[in-house]
């Protein structure tokens, strides 16, 4: 925490949850909106020139995804401690957002005392995860899938180069239609290449992806991911 009033950034692409979020916020003694922004440049720009202490951020952005652009919201604005705030309760968004830095993982329908504990929590620079997440969290670390360890990057390696960008799309959590658009493919062929490399690689769903590329460091900050989808 960086001063007495936490200065918050709302980053989410519906005004009408932000106009709720900042009424909520303002009520609070200990807390400030210095900023809105509803598409992933926005957030980027906004990030680096208000340097708030605490960035709410939404998962699905104009743009980006919210963990696309997390390796970049961490370089422009390293003070700030980034909580995540979304309407998917799933495992793999959690733990890619964790491991890509993010302090919390907080659902849209979560109680506003929630939410209150979790901005307060990241801003201590405590890890909060909403208790009906934890338990996924925690399953999560248990050795679920036989995928042995000195064979993933030869898997990956056997990828086309489309492959691989598809699937890199996949487990940033693009649709595949936006996977379409960027790559100027019809969403019958993603779905092509996303079968084929989902068998080459011996996994089954995006969770499993998300895992294999985190091990790789495929998902880094590079620009490998998709751009403007």
């Amino acid at each position: 925490m960086t001063s007495a009033v936490l200065r918050i950034l709302l980053a989410d692409d519906h005004a009408v949850l932000r106009a709720g979020l900042r009424m909520l916020l303002q009520a609070e003694p200990d807390m400030q909106v210095v900023g809105e922004a509803g598409h992933a440049q926005e957030v980027l720009e906004a990030a680096a020139q208000l340097q708030p202490d605490v960035i709410l951020l939404d998962v699905a952005m104009p743009g980006s995804s919210g963990l696309a652009i997390l390796p970049r919201l961490r370089s422009v604005a390293p003070r700030s401690r980034i909580l995540i705030l979304t309407m998917y309760e799933d495992e793999a968004y959690l733990r890619q957002a964790l491991q890509m830095g993010a302090l919390g993982y907080v659902l849209k329908k979560a109680a506003d005392v929630e939410l209150l504990s979790a901005i307060r929590a990241v801003a201590r620079d405590e890890i909060y995860v909403q208790p009906s997440m934890a338990r996924l969290l925690l399953e999560g670390l248990l050795p679920r899938y036989a995928i042995p360890a000195d064979s993933d990057a030869s898997r990956w390696q056997s990828l086309s180069e489309r492959e691989q960008q598809v699937m890199r799309g996949v487990a940033y959590g693009y649709t595949s239609e936006e996977i379409a658009r960027q790559y100027h493919l019809s969403v019958k062929t993603v779905y092509t290449y996303r079968a084929r490399a989902m068998t080459k690689l011996g996994i089954e769903n995006r969770a499993q992806l998300v895992d294999l590329a985190l091990r790789l460091g495929i998902l880094g900050d590079s620009d490998t991911h998709l751009k403007n989808p």
